[in-house]
């Protein structure tokens, strides 16, 4: 992958999902072609936070063994040397209102088509669409069959 030699910043939403798996794939690949730095960033929150929006974590949970197993997520997607130029980023909140956070000041924000959601989902509208809609930079949605 090319340096950040430009400052740009390229935030990639990841989840565990195929589809945040080929939304990293295409992130890193993107961001090489001009030389920003990515943000792989995921998100967890306490049970109760958001009802039914999104997949709660228990309440002993531990955030050093969740970075670690993020670490763990990028070096067996990308490679132990491709995970070396990923900023790994774990921050507690609802995955939507992290990314967009995340996203302020970056060149583009790619997530994948499908999380890891379901009914939930169904209710109140994926991650990919919340973000798609309120974000303040150009946003890539990835589907799994995108990344080969």
């Amino acid at each position: 992958m090319g340096q950040d030699v430009s400052g740009a910043r390229v935030v990639v939403g990841v989840d565990g999902s195929p589809s945040s798996h080929a939304a990293l794939h295409w992130a890193v690949r993107y961001a090489g072609l001009i030389g920003a730095a990515v943000d792989a960033v995921a998100a967890w929150e306490l049970p109760g936070m958001y009802g039914w929006s999104a997949p709660a974590v228990d309440a002993d949970f531990d955030e050093e063994a969740a970075r670690q197993e993020l670490v763990q997520e990028l070096r067996g997607v990308l490679g132990e040397q491709g995970a070396a130029s990923v900023r790994a980023l774990l921050v507690r909140g609802h995955p939507a209102d992290v990314l967009l956070r995340a996203a302020q000041g970056a060149e583009l924000v790619v997530v994948g088509s499908r999380g890891r959601g379901g009914f939930a989902r169904a209710l109140l509208g994926s991650v990919s669409q919340q973000v798609a809609q309120h974000a303040h930079c150009p946003v890539v949605i990835v589907r799994p069959e995108a990344a080969s």
